[in-house]
């Protein structure tokens, strides 16, 4: 269970009624489309928390964070200290072929993204909000962000 509370996953499946999925059935990239929104969230809710100021403001603190160059970065600052499950979720995210590509990364970049992408969201539909922010933090320490 998360901590200070909620599971947030299991709680959106029962209030919508929905089946309870192996997540192991999940697609890499489907894995990432959920784990960019989730990443995307927490870093939205950390920068805002810092201080309410323009919109504008918030936005470009935010995409420097949560664009693919950084994310790459980040998994790479994190790899030594993923177990050998989650190893295995961001080399499934990093392989995949996906049909689109960011605008503004190189192709090495956009796929190790793609890996961290899909642990992000592996972790967040196990419920293990904990250890997806753990891993977060770790990494932004470990690049110096200024979250």
């Amino acid at each position: 269970m998360a901590q200070g509370g909620i599971e947030i996953a299991s709680y959106l499946r029962e209030k919508f009624c929905l089946e309870e999925v192996d997540i192991r059935t999940y697609s890499p990239l489907a894995l990432a489309y959920i784990g960019d929104g989730i990443y995307d969230l927490i870093i939205r809710s950390v920068v805002l928390a810092k201080g309410n100021t323009r919109a504008g403001a918030l936005h470009k603190r935010t995409s420097g964070i949560v664009k693919a160059q950084t994310q790459a970065q980040m998994i790479e600052t994190l790899l030594p200290l993923l177990t050998q499950e989650e190893e295995e979720i961001y080399r499934r995210g990093r392989n995949a072929k996906s049909p689109t590509m960011a605008k503004n990364a190189t192709m090495s970049d956009y796929r190790k993204a793609t890996g961290f992408e899909a642990l992000m969201g592996w972790l967040y539909l196990q419920d293990e909000i904990p250890r997806l922010v753990e891993l977060i933090q770790e990494g932004a320490e470990r690049l110096q962000l200024k979250i």
